[in-house]
């Protein structure tokens, strides 16, 4: 019998060492329904990638770099927010979505960073670009100059807006960097990117956004949706002072593409450790011969019945 102790000894101090292992069972990745989806840590380090190098549409995810460009150029004194933009024809002209700018008028600069920022607008992107390059296809050089200086080796854009264009394309990747250094090259672009409203011409303009109001820290956001594209979200997240970035590309509808990446925030959180999983308490089962325990709240009806 007492042969037998240092034996069990050892048993119960390999469960003992083992308990910790099991609490810190690793969080099961999220099931996306995107096409592509990265999500990268405060120190850039991927937490979760799919298809995250594959060339895809950016539909107005394009508008990042159009705001990136614009900013610089406002934060260098060369251009100005209170300054009226002209609003030619082709800018009026350009498909939808738009804010319905009328050939002619005359736009502050910051109505047009607001409706490109916010409202998604083509035809304020157009007009951003013709005003600070003076044409279309020389804004759209000085975006694929910018694009190789970042070092984002799978971008081509074709316009400032995001239409469906053969030649233009990126990558979750690729796009996750054009983010990253958006917000951190240019704060300026931090409040129009987590903006909601704004108004021009009497008009208010507004997105609904179900991230912004749940508990993830989302502070700046672009959305992007074309039928070649699908939609696709640029988010950063901040929780307990540590940002999270994240894009979602290809995803089936608008409400699929904000539960993706709420999913996916979730899981960053609980990766990285800022989250915990809540414990599940075993329940016991009924002591022999006692009858079962009813809760003091069971009702013959059910709740959501009530």
């Amino acid at each position: 019998m007492y042969a037998r102790r240092p034996l069990l000894l050892s048993i119960l101090l390999l469960v003992v060492a083992a308990a910790p292992v099991l609490a810190q069972t690793p969080a099961r990745p999220p099931a996306l329904s995107a096409e592509a989806v990265l999500l990268l840590d405060p120190e850039g380090r991927t937490i979760f990638a799919k298809n995250a190098e594959a060339e895809r549409a950016p539909a107005s995810l394009v508008k990042l770099m159009t705001l990136y460009l614009a900013c610089a150029l406002i934060e260098a004194h060369k251009a100005d927010v209170d300054e009226l933009a002209m609003v030619s024809v082709h800018a009026a002209n350009t498909p939808r979505y738009r804010m319905g700018l009328r050939a002619g008028d005359r736009v502050p600069v910051i109505v047009l960073l607001e409706g490109v920022a916010i409202a998604s607008a083509n035809d304020a992107a157009t007009a951003l670009a013709e005003h600070l390059a003076g044409d279309e296809t020389t804004f759209v050089g000085w975006m694929n100059d910018k694009a190789h200086e970042l070092g984002l080796v799978s971008t081509r854009f074709a316009n400032p807006h995001g239409l469906p264009d053969p030649a233009q394309h990126s990558t979750a990747r690729d796009l996750a960097l054009l983010t990253a250094r958006l917000l951190a090259d240019h704060p300026m672009s931090r409040p129009l990117l987590g903006g909601q409203t704004f108004i021009y011409n009497g008009r208010v303009y507004a997105r609904h956004i179900p991230l912004f109001n749940d508990p993830g820290g989302v502070q700046a956001l672009k959305t992007g949706f074309t039928n070649e594209a699908g939609y696709n979200l640029a988010v950063s997240a901040w929780r307990n002072d540590r940002q999270f970035l994240m894009i979602v590309m290809g995803a089936r509808t608008r409400a699929l593409s904000f539960l993706d990446a709420k999913r996916l925030l979730r899981y960053g959180f609980l990766e990285t450790g800022l989250e915990t999983t809540p414990e599940v308490k075993p329940r016991l089962p009924p002591r022999r011969g006692a009858p079962p325990r009813r809760s003091a709240t069971t009702s013959a009806t059910p709740a959501a019945l009530r």
